[in-house]
């Protein structure tokens, strides 16, 4: 019994001794195996280039404006009709009119006014040259008392009495002085009617002046046009087109019919990637309508301020003018969408999988 005691001990023991064996040869083991292979990446020189895509529209180098009459003094103008967006015209072709009531008013108006006034002249010539005549009576009865008084004056002490003739010399004077205030009333009712006609003639002149910017709004209120070409609607500040009812001020800018010869592309480039945009920068373009062909453009222009492209939304962009190398007629057509490729940087760098960084 004993024995198998010792014998199971020993076993035991000896075992112990081989797992301990076995740990102590593992690290061993392991730094003597073969390490694994690890991925490398050959670093060299390589054209390195630093590219900003943007979108934008063509639209013509050259382009007529269309805006609302300019009217000396005139009242906002409501569009009436404007030609599609897009259309065709021809030299000549009406291609807006404004609502002519308010020029017909004014016209009408202005009418009335001078009809007014010319009534009023001519009740004023009227009216003084009646006063006038009543003067000229009164001056030539005072003229002949006068001369009869001359004639017939009583002199002689002899056969007047002292009564008598002093009586005929004050009858002398106060002739004399009717006389001489109806020449004067004369004067002057005529100078004060002359005024008053002066100043009815101004209210009829400042009437026909009316009445021409009348006439010029409402021989403007159709506008013609300049040349052949695509008729484009401009957009207001809120960026809408303009319609039929809105209301704009003379002189502002609705469409333009551009030249078709030379075209550029505005496109807007975000705030946070116009580093490094400076003009003569090689560009590229590609059409919406027709991406197989890019085309050749150089940075013509930078906006100053980057400003945002719709309102409320606070996101700024540089716009940006490209000239393009060549024009294509047959593809280009303003308005339409284009995206630019714009190289700002083209060098040679060494370069390393974005991995590795």
């Amino acid at each position: 019994m004993r024995r198998g005691r010792a014998l199971l001990r020993s076993a035991l023991a000896i075992a112990a001794l081989a797992i301990a064996i076995a740990f102590a040869r593992k690290p061993l083991l392991r730094r003597l195996a073969p390490a694994p292979s690890v991925p490398t990446y050959e670093v060299r020189r390589v054209p390195f280039a630093r590219h900003v895509t943007a979108e934008g529209n063509l639209r013509a180098v050259k382009a007529e404006a269309v805006s609302a009459p300019i009217v000396d003094d005139g009242p906002p103008m409501k569009i009436a009709w404007l030609a599609p967006d897009g259309s065709q015209v021809k030299q000549g072709e009406v291609v807006a009119r404004f609502d002519p009531t308010d020029f017909r008013k004014r016209l009408q108006d202005g009418e009335s006014d001078r009809a007014t006034a010319e009534a009023k002249i001519g009740k004023e010539r009227t009216d003084t040259g009646a006063l006038l005549r009543d003067r000229d009576r009164t001056a030539d009865l005072s003229q002949a008392e006068l001369d009869k008084q001359e004639k017939f004056t009583a002199k002689d002490t002899l056969i007047f009495s002292r009564n008598q003739i002093i009586e005929s010399e004050i009858d002398k004077e106060l002739w004399n002085a009717k006389r001489t205030n109806a020449e004067g009333a004369q004067k002057i009712e005529r100078s004060l009617s002359q005024t008053k006609i002066d100043l009815l003639e101004l209210e009829k002149r400042k009437a026909e002046i009316a009445m021409l910017q009348a006439n010029k709004g409402l021989a403007s209120a159709e506008i013609a046009a300049p040349h052949d070409g695509i008729f484009i609607i401009e957009r207001d500040w809120r960026g809408n087109l303009w319609k039929v009812g809105d209301t704009v001020w003379a002189g502002l800018r609705l469409a333009s019919l551009p030249l078709l010869d030379d075209m550029e592309v505005e496109a807007f480039v975000l705030e946070a990637d116009a580093g490094g945009l400076s003009i003569g920068l090689p560009a590229s373009v590609v059409l919406e309508a027709s991406p197989e062909v890019a085309y050749q453009a150089t940075i013509k222009n930078i906006d100053k301020l980057a400003k945002p492209r719709i309102r409320d939304v606070p996101i700024n962009y540089f716009s940006v003018v490209l000239a393009l190398a060549n024009t294509d007629k047959d593809r280009m057509k303003p308005g339409q969408r284009a995206r630019a490729t714009m190289n700002l940087d083209e060098r040679q760098a060494l370069a390393v999988p974005r991995q590795a960084v």
